[in-house]
Parts: C-alpha cells; structure tokens; sequence
C-alpha cells in the first residue's frame, strides 16, 4: 500500500506493516483450526493484538481500509500457499465473502470476470478449503 494511502485511512505505514503481520498470523491459525472468521472478529483480535484502534466500519473509508489489509495480507500468504487466504472472512452471520474478494480473485486473474453468483460460491469454497489444506498439511 503506498504511503499516501496509508495516511489517507489515518494509520501510519509501521501501523499497516504490524496489522499485515497480525492479520496473517490470525488468519493462519484460524486455517490450522479448519474455521472461517468475520472481518468482526478480526477487527477486534487486531485491535486486542496491536493496540490500534479498530476499523470503523460505519465508514466507507474505514470498510475499505479493511479490504485494503486483507489484499495485503493475501498478497503476501499467496507467494507460499498459492491461494487466497482472505476467503477466511466473511459478513458476520454470512456464509459467503465479501464482493472485494470476488473482484480481488478477478484481478489476480483466478477467477474468470464473468462468473456467476453460483461459481464465485463455488471458487470461494475451493479458496477455504485449499487453506485449511495447505495450513493443516502443509
């Protein structure tokens, strides 16, 4: 994320740097458990982790931020497992992500622009499942 960006939602780069760290590593042991989370509960265990304030996701600005960390999260887990680790979180009582991460897969080019209600489901529950593969047998 470039540095204006950053400033732009109200947190400094050190402070995207440790919610990129925090992030991946809860996202990580929810994988190992063979269980989902919700950008809810991942506010909240980031803000517990760090200190920081959490997202304010009354806000456009603050829900975007949000989907900004879990690009950068998954960005980075990708280089090793080759799949999306942000399919781990979805709406509070939702059994589905978020449409950030359907035009996020189409941007990586894994998930035709195309596709579906019902094949973005289907993607998106291979993208769980290749997680708490990679993360429990990997």
């Amino acid at each position: 994320m470039a540095g204006d960006d950053a400033q732009r939602h109200g947190r400094t780069e050190d402070e995207w740097n440790r919610l990129t760290e925090e992030g991946l590593r809860f996202l990580e042991q929810r994988a190992r458990l063979g269980k989902v989370t919700s950008y809810t509960e991942m506010n909240t265990v980031l803000s517990r982790r760090t200190g920081f304030r959490e997202f304010d996701f009354t806000q456009d600005g603050e829900r975007h931020a949000m989907g900004q960390l879990l690009v950068r999260i998954t960005e980075q887990e990708r280089q090793r497992s080759g799949h999306m680790i942000s399919s781990l979180v979805h709406y509070l009582d939702e059994n589905d992500a978020g449409p950030g991460f359907y035009k996020f897969a189409q941007e990586l080019g894994v998930l035709a622009p195309s596709a579906k209600a019902d094949e973005k489901l289907v993607f998106w529950a291979a993208e769980v499942q290749a997680m708490f593969d990679y993360y429990r047998h990997g």
